[in-house]
């Protein structure tokens, strides 16, 4: 077996087509353009690419993009600050903390500064509660970008056995509640995990999301599984990739499978945080 690539550039892209057509019309119909705000602090070569690319991207979309650059030395209590200045502003209609910041920043303080109705990124406790129990609130956006390209590949999820490599806030614990959703079992692995080769080799789906490059061995992998590498350190995704292909039915490729869905799901939810600052009256 070869497995098929979930190619998260092509997905991506007609994603962005229909982002720029919607930012079109909400221009055309509002008078003004979508701002989505960055907040970066420190100067992590890899972060800054990240910001750029996110730039870029709303720039072709018909978006506006105001970054924030602070000083790697700031305070939990001025990055807090920073961001519900940006909260209150009538301007912005959706806010980024760019992730990770450095380790003296609370950074669930900063995420949870956040006003709900700008989480286009879905990293407050209000968007994870509103995903996980309710809908209708903006998804995280790298594990709703998953799941975006698994329907555009027509993989059903309901009854299959998945499991979640990683248990962060904002990538493993809201894609395990996404595919719960979807009527998936979900098994949830970590560093405790007592025998990760097991829990791997009776999934039909895989979702690897620890960031601990070839972790996940390609000898593991169950026949005809499907295998999302959401990992990316050192240039190099969570699973053997050449070994995984040889019996996967499905695979996303590192680069170019989650991450271009990332940046798509965060700028459709960004349109999606405009409309619904005009239509409910306000913005902050």
């Amino acid at each position: 077996m070869s497995a098929a690539i979930l190619d998260g550039r092509q997905v991506s892209d007609r994603i962005l087509e229909t982002v720029a057509a919607d930012t079109s019309r909400f221009v055309e119909r509002f008078g003004r353009v979508p701002v989505l705000a960055t907040v970066l602090v420190g100067d992590d070569p890899a972060s800054h690419t990240y910001v750029r690319m996110k730039a870029n991207r709303c720039q072709k979309v018909g978006m506006s993009s105001r970054r924030v650059d602070l000083d790697d030395a700031v305070t939990t209590d001025k990055l807090v600050a920073q961001i519900e200045e940006l909260s209150d502003d009538p301007t912005i209609d959706g806010i980024l903390l760019q992730h990770p910041v450095p380790q003296h920043i609370d950074e669930r303080a900063a995420f949870e500064a956040i006003a709900p109705s700008k989480d286009v990124d879905g990293v407050t406790r209000t968007s994870f509660a509103t995903m996980a129990f309710a809908g209708g609130g903006f998804n995280s956006a790298t594990p709703g970008g998953i799941m975006a390209l698994l329907d555009a590949y027509d993989i059903s999820l309901s009854g299959k056995q998945a499991v979640v490599i990683g248990r962060s806030s904002i990538l493993g614990m809201p894609m395990g509640m996404l595919l719960l959703a979807r009527d998936a079992t979900v098994t949830y692995c970590h560093s405790k995990t007592a025998d990760l080769a097991a829990e791997v080799a009776r999934a039909d789906l895989i979702v690897a999301a620890a960031g601990r490059p070839g972790l996940v061995r390609g000898e593991w992998i169950k026949p005809g599984a499907v295998v999302v590498d959401a990992g990316y350190a050192d240039n190099r995704g969570d699973v053997e990739f050449d070994e995984a292909a040889a019996r996967a039915s499905f695979i996303t490729p590192v680069p170019g499978g989650v991450g271009p869905m990332t940046i798509a799901t965060l700028l459709a939810q960004t349109i999606e945080a405009a409309r619904r600052h005009e239509t409910s009256g306000g913005r902050s």
